[in-house]
Order: C-alpha cells, then structure tokens, then sequence
C-alpha cells in the first residue's frame, strides 16, 4: 500500500479510547474535552478488523494510542486479539506509564512487544504541574515493570514546552548514562484549543541539544538517516541514545509512512493535518471485507505530502487526545 506519493505505508497507529488518566497542558484544554459516548468509539470486534484489514493491505506495525489506552476496558484481551492477526511483526504502545506497574507483565504475555512511556520530567512538582496531578512516582515504577517483562526497547517521551520543563531535559538525558533506554524530545506541536500553549512553548529541539550538550558533554551521531522521526545520538560512554523529534523545524514527512486510526473509527491521513475519512459507518452499514479494504486503500492513497505549520495551518477539529500520538 503507498500513497499518491509513492510512501510505503506499514505503520498504523490507532488509538483505542480519548480518555485519559492524566491532562496534560499540550494534550487536552484546562478545561476538558467532550468525550464520545463509548457507542460512537470503535468496540473490539471493530478495531480487531480494521487493523485485520490493515495488515492485508501491508500494514506491518501497529501501536496501539490513546487517550491513554491503558484505561481501555479488556486492554489484555484486546491485545491478544491483534497479536495474532498475520503479517504483523511488531505491536506497540504509547502510554503515560501510570498503569504499567500492573498492566506491564499481563500485556507482555499476551503479545505486546514494546512500550514508549511518555515523560516530560523528573521533577515531582514539575510533573503534577504539566499533567495536572500525576505522580511521577507511578510512572517510573511502571518503566521498571516494563522493561523487567520484555517490552523493550524502552523509550522515554518528552514534549518540550517552555516555561514548564525545558530545564528538566538534562537529567532525563542523564538517564541514558545508566539505562539503556532511548529518550526522545519531541518539539511541542500546535492542536485545536491548545495551540496558544504550542505557539508560546515551542523549545527547538536545536536549543535542547545545545542545553545538553552544554551539561552533559558532545553528542555522538548515531542515525541521521531520516528513516526515523528521531534523529538519534549518544553521549559519550552512555548505555542508551537521544532522540530528537522535529516536527515544526524540521519536518520528516518525506519519510513518513504512518496512518492513524481514531477511537471513533476515522482514518487520519496526517497528524497535522484535519483531514479524515469515515471507517466505522460503512463498517456498520454492512460493508464487506473487500469494500471496507477498498475505502482504506482509497483514503490512505490521497495522504498529503505533509503538514503547513510554517503557513500556521494548525489542526483544528481535534485536539492531541482525540487523535493518538
């Protein structure tokens, strides 16, 4: 499957709720969100489908979002399910950690392979500030668990804002100096009601670098290659590398081979961009098989070439807790 582009497209992401245990200032507004009614979201007959179909179409990777998805009723048993669907290599997810201490063994036996934890900083009260409450605690309890049932390699997510944690990236970057874990900064990317906190926070991944560098010592390359959307280093004698994710300065959509699939059933062609394609109404209006493949096809073809940021085009229908990461 490629798009109008020639990309390959194997990679789908697809988040199973647009609920969360945590919100964060970049993910979801003060003041909350309307969440759909669990009838409109996508059930597990209909995801396990979807991504069936997916993988026929040459979908190889598959991580599972959120929300948070953790908080999914029967994450286990759903798991399970597309861990047995053929031509799938790989099952991800991205989580906030806050579950793992739990969650982490169970979803190991039942076929997931990795896990990225998101996780802005170190700091106690710097981490309830950006999540509006969470216990930092919990999330470092859940890497441990994580990486003691297999799920790795472990990477560690960090979105850069400025005025809340772009001081806390050196010891997260020390980290790699003990563990070998990948932390990855990623650039704060502007979402409907909360692209004032974007626009006012954006920290160039070039100035975190620097901050880095600057405490820490030089930065060895380790892939610059582009194949990626982090461009990874590794300070000197560390266990583990840095990654640095660019989305606003310097965009990868060349490269990109991603869809993502929303907890409401919709096909989004790019994360930055609103444009979507219904799934889950031909699905219940009795679609076959071959028709529902021939939509997806269809709709993963018009892919754009990549996000307008620089023209301050931001996403608007959505916020990043609609979406999945």
């Amino acid at each position: 499957m490629r798009d109008q582009y020639g990309r390959p497209l194997t990679d789908l992401r697809v988040s199973l709720t647009d609920r969360c245990n945590l919100r964060c200032v970049y993910c979801m507004p003060e003041d909350g969100i309307a969440f759909r009614p669990p009838a409109d979201l996508l059930q597990d007959d209909e995801a396990v489908l979807l991504i069936e179909l997916a993988a026929e179409l040459g979908i190889s990777k598959v991580r599972l979002t959120g929300g948070e998805p953790t908080v999914r009723a029967g994450i286990v048993s759903l798991v399970a399910r597309i861990a047995r669907i053929p031509g799938l290599v790989d099952i991800a997810m991205t989580t906030n950690g806050v579950l793992l201490e739990t969650l982490a063994e169970p979803l190991a036996r039942a076929g997931l392979t990795r896990v990225n934890v998101s996780l802005d900083t170190l700091d106690p009260e710097q981490f309830r500030r950006i999540t509006r409450g969470g216990h930092v605690d919990r999330v470092l309890a859940g890497i441990a668990r994580a990486e003691a049932a297999g799920l790795r390699p472990i990477k560690l997510n960090a979105v850069v804002v400025r005025g809340f944690n772009e001081d806390d990236v050196v010891a997260l970057a020390a980290l790699t100096l003990e563990h070998p874990w990948e932390v990855r900064f990623i650039e704060v990317m502007p979402f409907g009601d909360v692209a004032d906190v974007a626009d006012a926070g954006i920290v160039t991944s070039e100035e975190t670098m620097a901050r880095i560098e600057a405490a820490l010592g030089p930065l060895d390359p380790v892939d610059l290659s582009g194949t990626s959307p982090a461009r990874t280093y590794r300070l000197r004698g560390a266990l583990g590398d840095l990654g640095f994710i660019s989305p606003v300065t310097q965009p990868f959509c060349a490269s990109c081979g991603r869809l993502r699939l929303t907890a409401d059933g919709r096909l989004r062609l790019c994360l930055l961009r609103d444009a979507e394609v219904d799934l889950l109404t031909p699905l219940r209006q009795g679609a076959s098989r071959d028709e529902m493949k021939a939509i997806f096809a269809a709709a993963a073809y018009r892919r754009p070439f990549g996000h307008a940021l620089a023209e301050r085009l931001y996403p608007k229908a959505r916020v990043m807790i609609q979406i999945g990461g």
